[in-house]
């Protein structure tokens, strides 16, 4: 029994899956955490680190990366596409804002080095299925086909796994793969307590400013427990990208650069995409 997660950027993992990779460390479970670029194009939080840009804040982002895995307690992290010693080529992509909330899109022009550029789909899928026919996972968690929020390289990341899994098993039968997911109402509740929360130093965003999906559609909820602290920690490991605000109370709360609360739950879901059911649950010990 294994677990391979493939994340666009660096805190992508924190957010979506910290408490799962900690719990499965935990219990002596192989963890390998594949990211797809650095995240050069991502907004800087904190006023003194705002000079980082590009390459600075890329090579910035891997220390917090690295942080972060400490946090969790991961210990095999790769860069899709690297060599084991360095990053792989592909940079981020970069997105526009698509309405309200945190929901994006592609911007008009993505350069050929980018993540999401059409002619690095193939070398991609090659890097990937190279991880999985080395770690032979048993679950392989990604992103749904819109990427959860829509970012290009987040969309990308998804139908590169979707590509690499199905090419080494192609009959589906030996890897699960799992979309992160946020259930609604869980998320709606959350945000409810934040806002009754009068210290809390910004604004709560509506449910709908968030992308959620409805609760009946998730396959899998993870109770994290005390791995939320872990999951707090590698929150914190990224500061660039993220701000933690924790009072004690439940639940705790996060934001990214656009100053948004949302809450920091203590189940994380999944919605089952391919494979055999029940791959997370099986992964795990009883809880």
């Amino acid at each position: 029994m294994s677990l391979l997660l493939v994340h666009a950027h660096p805190d992508d993992e924190t957010i979506t899956c910290g408490g799962l990779m900690a719990l499965a460390v935990g219990a002596g479970v192989p963890v390998t955490l594949v990211t797809c670029n650095r995240g050069e194009l991502g907004e800087v939080i904190p006023p003194g680190l705002r000079h980082l840009t590009g390459d600075a804040l890329g090579e910035y982002r891997e220390g917090e990366l690295a942080r972060a895995c400490a946090a969790l307690g991961v210990t095999d992290h790769r860069w899709l596409g690297g060599d084991g010693t360095g990053v792989g080529p592909w940079h981020d992509s970069g997105m526009v804002l698509a309405g309200a909330g945190i929901r994006a899109a592609a911007p008009a022009t993505i350069d050929a080095g980018a993540f999401a550029a059409p002619e690095a789909f193939g070398a991609q899928v090659e890097a990937l299925v190279a991880v999985l026919r080395e770690v032979e996972p048993t679950v392989v968690i990604t992103y749904d086909e819109g990427g959860g929020y829509g970012h290009p390289d987040h969309v990308r990341a998804h139908e590169v796994t979707a590509a690499a899994v199905a090419a080494v098993d192609p009959d589906a039968a030996r890897i699960a793969v799992e979309a992160t997911a946020a259930a609604h109402d869980e998320v709606d509740a959350g945000l409810a307590a934040l806002r009754r929360r009068a210290w809390l130093p910004l604004p709560v965003p509506p449910v709908e400013d968030l992308p959620t999906v409805p609760d009946a559609t998730i396959t899998t909820r993870i109770a994290l427990g005390a791995a939320r602290v872990a999951k707090l920690a590698a929150l914190r490991a990224h500061a660039t990208q993220i701000a933690v605000h924790d009072d004690g109370r439940e639940p705790p709360a996060y934001a990214l650069s656009n100053d948004l609360a949302q809450p920091v739950l203590p189940t994380e879901c999944f919605v089952h995409l391919r494979g055999p059911a029940g791959g997370l649950d099986a992964l795990l010990p009883p809880r």
